[in-house]
């Protein structure tokens, strides 16, 4: 027989949770604290339980789904519910930070609980698909040992380490590369539109466009991660053309009036990483000025930035 499976929080993601749990045979109970939300699963054959305490004891696995860790904590960390959660494992399914996840799992814990957190990659409708990604970290053999039940909720379900903090850094991580490809998208309307350039053909050139920079995307990671900061024979770009054509940038954009703070975000870690000398480094130098000044210095030292390879 299968598992016993409840899910905490009912909205658009949790909903989806549950009734791929359901679509795969699980007997599943859900709740939700504005109890209409979740009743709508009941015709699909889930539970819907009255209060947590009760979709805690429901179960063998707790997945939770609700807005951030403060909600789970005030709706888990009450005494009765905390004794009822020990022996069980916990799936946490809800956005947050590295650190918020290492405090979960502190808790859980203390408490007698197994404990996984998880980052989901997707939109609902992608929930219970091939193409579905949820990321999973924790320990392996609580991960291994439900694997299958991992599967109803997606294809692409993946564990990517003990360190409970790691799915929700890779989340932040992917996040950050999807906004700056928006913000950037959002940045190329603007200009557009000013220059009365049709945005139809602004898709047809990014398509042709999109191979270079993936190439791109993709070479900074690999030099970044080998610390070859120093331009080489192998070097698809330097920081000084970047650099060039990004002044042309801001000059268009302060002629048009566009809003310029993202822009000058980046135009600051420009000149911070010139200052120290790397204006002709592989565009990857920069990947040393985004953290504290003192981690700066010790990559610059020991990774070979450009002040000590000439």
């Amino acid at each position: 027989m299968k598992l016993s499976i409840s899910v905490v929080g009912t909205g658009r993601m949790g909903s989806a949770l549950a009734r791929a749990l359901l679509r795969s045979g699980y007997r599943t109970t859900v709740w939700n604290r504005t109890k209409q939300k979740a009743e709508p699963l009941a015709t699909l054959g889930a539970t819907v339980a009255g209060s947590v305490l009760e979709a805690v004891n429901a179960a063998e696995i707790v997945i939770v789904n609700v807005s951030d860790y403060q909600a789970t904590a005030a709706v888990l960390h009450d005494d009765a519910v905390a004794s009822a959660i020990r022996g069980k494992l916990v799936v946490e399914l809800t956005s947050g930070t590295p650190h918020g996840a290492r405090e979960a799992a502190e808790w859980f814990a203390e408490h007698g609980a197994s404990y996984l957190d998880g980052a989901i990659m997707a939109t609902p409708d992608f929930i219970g698909t091939d193409a579905g990604t949820i990321l999973i970290s924790g320990p392996r053999q609580a991960f291994d040992a439900n694997e299958e039940m991992f599967r109803a909720l997606g294809g692409n379900v993946q564990h990517i380490g003990e360190e409970p903090g790691r799915a929700n850094a890779l989340d932040s991580a992917l996040l950050a590369l999807m906004w700056g490809a928006l913000f950037g998208t959002l940045h190329a309307i603007a200009v557009s539109q000013a220059e009365e350039i049709d945005l139809g053909e602004l898709a047809r050139q990014w398509t042709a466009t999109a191979p270079v920079v993936d190439g791109l995307v993709a070479d900074l990671i690999k030099r970044t991660d080998a610390g070859r900061f120093a331009s080489d024979d192998e070097t698809l770009s330097s920081i000084s053309p970047h650099y060039g054509a990004f002044q042309h940038l801001l000059e268009l954009m302060e002629a048009r009036k566009i809003d310029r703070s993202v822009a000058d975000g980046y135009d600051a870690i420009f000149q911070r990483a010139i200052a120290a000398g790397h204006l002709h480094d592989d565009f990857a130098a920069l990947s040393q000025f985004l953290g504290s000044p003192d981690k700066r210095s010790l990559r610059s030292g020991v990774r070979g930035g450009s002040l000590l390879t000439g």
